[in-house]
């Protein structure tokens, strides 16, 4: 019998199939949520029904191991669910109510740069090389003629993209904290436990909303689709994926598929929500995805020689 068809190369291109379907479903998110958004549900609302739906089906797949293995991991997993969870994704949307989609998904691709120097930061054996910290000024003057561009149009607040880069730096912390547990627990166990510690820690922001809206809206066939596929294909399969695919094709291969997602981003904001972009914007845009790029790859051509 041919054993083609299971081929390691097959095999490869599968898992590479598999990064590209997860960062198209993580750039499609941010107009899945700002549909939420414009049909009346509030930032905070969104996240918890998103977060919840995610655990419990989690929890049907992942229930053998309900604790840690002590306290001091519990707080870890808190962290993780607080930074990488509840502050993230409130933060993000919220910065979609008041500026482009497009600019949420740029600003927050930041997060692998700023993890890298926040690691570099706390560990001196991890500092960042030059070429990182070229890469990374270069994708901050980007952020910076983005949020530019916003200050002169009149429909957009800058307060957007100053969020949407807390929670890029939200990310990197969660990150950290990823970095201890990894060793530690499977990437289903740790999933769980961040979507669980996201929900906990976000309910007190709900103190902060002006209203709360009643699950019966979900009856809306529009607004429960978006839901489900925001909490069950971007929030667990995507995220499980992804632990998967890193672990076949490694991180940096699996990281450079990240670069796409502001494209994808920017390709269904304006054909689904409509949204243009000036030449200062598409400039700040280039110059975000070349920093991320150049600090990548003038990182790797390093390490080479």
């Amino acid at each position: 019998m041919s054993t083609k068809r299971f081929s390691p190369k097959g095999n490869l291109l599968l898992y590479h199939v598999g990064a590209a379907v997860a960062v198209i479903g993580w750039g499609v998110s941010f107009i899945s949520t700002k549909v939420l958004l414009d049909n009346g549900l509030h930032p905070i609302e969104i996240y918890i029904y998103r977060f919840a739906i995610a655990y419990l089906a989690m929890l049907l797949i992942c229930h053998k191991k309900i604790f840690s293995n002590s306290w001091r991991h519990e707080f870890s997993f808190m962290l993780a669910g607080l930074f990488g969870g509840s502050i993230y994704f409130i933060s993000e949307n919220v910065a979609l109510e008041y500026t482009l989609v497009s600019n949420v998904s740029l600003i927050t691709s930041l997060s692998p740069l700023l993890t890298v120097l926040l690691i570099g930061f706390i560990y001196k054996s991890d500092r960042p090389g030059k070429e990182t910290i070229l890469g990374s000024v270069v994708a901050f003057l980007g952020v910076g003629l983005v949020i530019f561009n916003s200050s002169f149009n009149l429909s957009i607040n800058p307060l957007g993209d100053l969020l949407s880069l807390l929670a890029a730096f939200c990310w990197a912390i969660y990150s950290i904290v990823l970095k201890q547990l990894n060793p530690l627990y499977s990437a289903l166990f740790i999933t769980r436990k961040t979507f669980f510690y996201g929900v906990l820690t976000a309910i007190p922001f709900l103190l902060i909303e002006p209203s709360i809206t009643p699950p019966t809206v979900l009856l809306d066939p529009v607004l429960l689709g978006n839901i489900l596929f925001l909490a069950l294909f971007c929030s667990m399969f995507a995220y499980l994926m992804w632990a998967v695919i890193i672990g076949k094709i490694g991180a940096v291969k699996a990281s450079n598929y990240m670069y796409f997602q502001p494209v994808v981003t920017l390709v269904f904001s304006f054909l689904i929500l409509g949204e243009k972009i000036s030449v200062i914007g598409y400039t700040g845009c280039a110059m975000i995805l070349l920093g991320v790029w150049m600090a990548d790859y003038l990182q790797k051509r390093k390490l080479r020689n």
